[in-house]
């Protein structure tokens, strides 16, 4: 079986383009189906009674729950999928709550470029921002990968 390539190869990627993703919604059962995943049964996000008497006044998303629904919103934007090689760092601000309900979206910036030729590629390193509905920026920082060389492709 082939694989379908949507994702930009390194060369691709320019500094200061920015690429924004679709959005989506936050639901219960994103938060049930991660603390099943990861474990984290913490208050906050599991106990609706407990969690209305938190500066928040109501259960909020796993920080890393929403992280990662933002590297998924990427992939699925297309501009990632199929061209990453590796996820190398991240660097990661929890700015705000996000609740049952809230729709995020992604916004990315190409901030370097570097090649990387022996690991088949180069490193791209985006300033990235979780926005919420209210164009609020809950959760934001940098994500360096390893995006593939068109040069180093397999056909």
């Amino acid at each position: 079986m082939t694989l379908i390539v949507r994702g930009m190869y390194f060369e691709q990627f320019e500094v200061g383009q920015v690429i924004q993703t679709g959005a989506r919604t936050i639901t219960e059962t994103d938060i049930v189906n991660f603390a099943g995943l990861s474990g984290d049964f913490n208050f906050i996000h599991t106990n609706a009674e407990a969690a209305k008497k938190t500066l928040y006044g109501q259960r909020i998303a796993h920080g890393m729950l929403v992280a990662s629904i933002a590297t998924g919103l990427a992939v699925q934007q297309g501009f990632i999928d199929g061209t990453t090689l590796a996820f190398r760092e991240i660097n990661w601000k929890f700015s705000q709550a996000v609740f049952i309900g809230d729709t995020i979206h992604v916004e990315t910036k190409v901030v370097t470029t570097k090649l990387a030729r022996r690991m088949g590629g180069g490193l791209v390193t985006f300033a990235a921002k979780v926005i919420n509905q209210k164009g609020e920026v809950v959760q934001k920082g940098d994500w360096k990968m390893l995006i593939q060389s068109q040069e180093q492709k397999n056909d």
